[in-house]
């Protein structure tokens, strides 16, 4: 008899043993249906020995029912989803999920149905929204979803037209292959320092061996098209490449890029494909004819069949880190799945984090510089708004230096950019009668006003209201003050100085999917917009040849509150959205409004001294014992009972390890105490280098028995410190 023991995706469940059917063959890695009671669950058959489990007489096991028709998940994955929950204290079934996260990709062959033009003249009257769906749909196939895009006309209009004979239906197969990247579709010139660049990354794909490069690029050095040859490298040799991307808001702007390139788009993968690409993506890239994926985090636990190369760009980016269930850091993952598969990895970024800088100060990554950019332009110069000596007038934001260089860029046809790493209209309403603030139900958090949609919403757990007419605590009437600015306000402030401006909000609001990332970004070149508005959203991946003004209207926003990250982080975002004026051939400016002047980030902004404010960094992290020097790790405790949070924290402090390299700070209420309707209750823990971390965490949590209703998660390396 064959027993094989599975990995099933119910992390309360532990693995199982079953047994194989007679004549069925399931190597490691394969994907099967097995009986639970009543029930069928989906389970991995792992490899023998790695997964613990009693042992049962083997009369008693039940066989499995069925043999997914998909490809055994590889050795290299395998090993990827044990590390994975090993060193983020994660289930092993939470990091599976992630690989099986298209459950209609593990079927068999399936169809759908498409629709076209049908050539003939069809039947009803010839109203004006058929004939500019005839004319818009020539040579198109799709879904009537689809086809209502590209005709811009409404789904019944087309369904009306199926039913007159004008388009006619017809019958796809779901996973038809995606069309190959050509890498001799257009090579471009390189300037030298790319084309060294480029090189050694094309040497280290053909060698197929584990090397992880730190790709360090000024902002417009052209590290994509630097990157793009090793791609080309990988898809001549036919093995596959994956590139993430921290923003789906940045996928449009690659997209073109990449199809410039290679003649054809990449496969994508993230949140808002629909349920039948993600399965054709996910098939795709399982047997192997996916050439080049582009995709968010999520992309990282596919089960590539012949992957070659990874790519992490803006690798610095907090977005990489998952904040909801198995809490992993994309970044580092790509590096460990690079040395399980045994090929390339490229972080690039013109901003790395401190602790990749590290990783290559020691010689762990091979560090490979762009330190011009290309094709002549030059770096902005930057200029600090000392706003305790120009003060902007009564209710505005902006300082009267930045108001001229606006105006001066008005007139001379060229676009700026405004940057507020700060959502909606304005952070806190309250009343001006009796003071009442605003506050999420949820959670312990104010409730942002946004004009554009006319609601209140909470950024943390989504929760929105109508912006009232009343205060909801005394009852007066239009007593409700916007308190503080947000991007909306900012936006509202530069129209009413500036009536002819054409002015633009780019938030994830406001460009929240693909297409409209693409709308907003055909505006922009095509001249349509003078002034954006933008979030962190705009600091990354765009590059507008007209924009030559970058003014960034809070610099010391970032730098408040407990992130231990703060300053690199603010040091990150403000040089990134310096980084876009001036890529192309006329010169860019960047003032900086801040209160302080003679903070270090910011004087090493406005110096332009990066290395130095890295060395600063890096000496207070290694006093602080912070990494890349040691270890933190966040452990929460969260109920919808606060005095059941509170009582298991102090349960758990009171039996802390006792280690000279550990050290545990709480527990305390999380900064944000309450959170989409739990209570929080925090530890922080912070360890040297030489503390298994991990192992102390389980073992300190597996000796206590939580209540049902208590939710335990470990954070390890957190960038969120609420």
């Amino acid at each position: 008899m064959n027993r094989v023991r599975l990995l099933v995706l119910n992390a309360a469940l532990g693995p199982l043993d079953y047994k194989l059917p007679d004549g069925v063959s399931a190597p490691a890695g394969t994907v099967v249906l097995a009986p639970l009671g009543p029930r069928t669950v989906t389970g991995i058959v792992w490899d023998e020995g790695r997964l613990p489990g009693r042992e049962f007489d083997p009369s008693k096991l039940r066989a499995i029912r069925e043999v997914l028709p998909v490809p055994p998940l590889s050795e290299p994955l395998r090993r990827l989803i044990e590390w994975t929950a090993d060193y983020y204290c994660a289930a092993l079934a939470s990091v599976a999920r992630m690989v099986l996260s298209s459950g209609g990709a593990l079927g068999g062959p399936a169809t759908m149905t498409e629709y076209r033009l049908s050539g003939s003249e069809g039947s009803g009257r010839m109203t004006p929204q058929r004939k500019l769906a005839l004319e818009a749909l020539v040579g198109e196939q799709g879904t009537i979803r689809e086809l209502a895009g590209i005709a811009s006309v409404s789904e019944g209009v087309l369904r009306g037209m199926v039913n007159a004979g004008l388009i006619e239906p017809l019958t796809v197969a779901i996973d038809r292959p995606f069309p190959p990247a050509n890498p001799e579709h257009w090579v471009p010139e390189l300037s030298p320092d790319q084309a060294e660049v480029s090189d050694r990354l094309v040497k280290a794909v053909a060698a197929r061996e584990y090397a992880p490069f730190l790709l360090d690029g000024v902002t417009g050095s052209g590290k994509t098209e630097t990157y793009f040859e090793p791609v080309a490298e990988a898809i001549r040799q036919g093995r596959q490449v994956l590139v993430l991307l921290p923003e789906i808001a940045l996928t449009e702007n690659f997209l073109v890029r990449f199809e410039q390139r290679f003649g054809t788009p990449p496969v994508l993968w993230h949140s808002s494909l629909k349920s039948t690409e993600r399965r054709r993506a996910w098939r795709a890239i399982a047997n192997g004819t996916a050439g080049v994926v582009v995709g968010a985090r999520s992309a990282l636990f596919l089960p590539y069949a012949n992957l070659g190369l990874i790519i992490v760009d803006e690798a610095h980016e907090v977005s990489f880190k998952q904040d909801e269930g198995v809490r992993y850091n994309a970044r580092d993952v790509s590096v460990m799945r690079a040395r399980f598969e045994k090929i390339p990895v490229v972080l690039a970024s013109a901003t790395p984090a401190l602790e990749s800088l590290h990783m290559a100060s020691t010689g762990i990554y091979e560090r490979l510089e762009l330190p011009s950019r290309f094709g002549g332009a030059t770096l902005p110069k930057i200029r600090l708004v000392d706003l305790t000596q120009e003060q902007p007038g009564s209710g505005r934001w902006l300082a009267p230096p930045l108001v001229a260089a606006l105006e001066d860029r008005l007139a001379k046809g060229e676009q700026s950019l405004l940057f507020l790493n700060r959502r909606g209209f304005a952070p806190l309403t309250l009343c001006r009668n009796c003071g009442h603030r605003y506050q999420c139900p949820n959670c312990s958090a104010w409730m942002v006003e946004h004009r554009l949609s006319a609601r209140l919403a909470c950024h943390h757990c989504g929760h929105e209201t109508a912006v009232p007419d009343k205060c909801a605590e005394c009852g007066e009437p239009d007593c409700l003050v916007a308190c503080g600015p947000g991007v909306e306000r900012i936006a509202d402030e530069v129209a009413e100085l500036f009536p002819e401006a054409r002015v633009a909000v780019a938030t994830s609001d406001t460009l929240g999917s693909p297409e409209r990332a693409a709308e907003f970004i055909a505006q922009a070149e095509g001249g349509a917009i003078d002034v954006i508005v933008g979030t962190q959203l705009v600091t990354k991946g765009f590059h507008f040849p007209e924009l030559t003004l970058v003014g960034v209207v809070d610099a010391d926003l970032g730098l408040e509150g407990g992130d231990l990250r703060a300053a690199e982080r603010t040091y990150q975002q403000v040089a990134q959205v310096a980084g876009r004026a001036g890529r192309g051939a006329k010169p860019g400016e960047v003032l900086i409004q801040t209160r302080h002047t003679d903070a270090p980030v910011i004087a090493a902004l406005e110096a332009g001294d990066r290395d130095a404010f890295y060395e600063a960094e890096t000496e207070a992290r290694k006093d602080a014992g912070a990494p890349p020097f040691g270890r933190w790790a966040a452990i929460i405790l969260s109920s919808e009972d606060e005095r059941e949070a509170r009582a298991a924290a102090m349960r758990l402090g009171d039996t802390r390890p006792d280690q000279n390299d550990l050290y545990i700070l709480g527990p305390a209420p999380a900064p944000l105490a309450l959170l989409r309707g739990r209570y929080r209750y925090r530890f922080l823990v912070n360890a040297r280098r030489s503390a298994n971390l991990q192992k102390v965490i389980r073992g300190w949590l597996d000796a206590h028995d939580f209540p049902p209703g208590l939710r335990v998660g470990v954070d390890i390396d957190p960038y969120s410190f609420v």
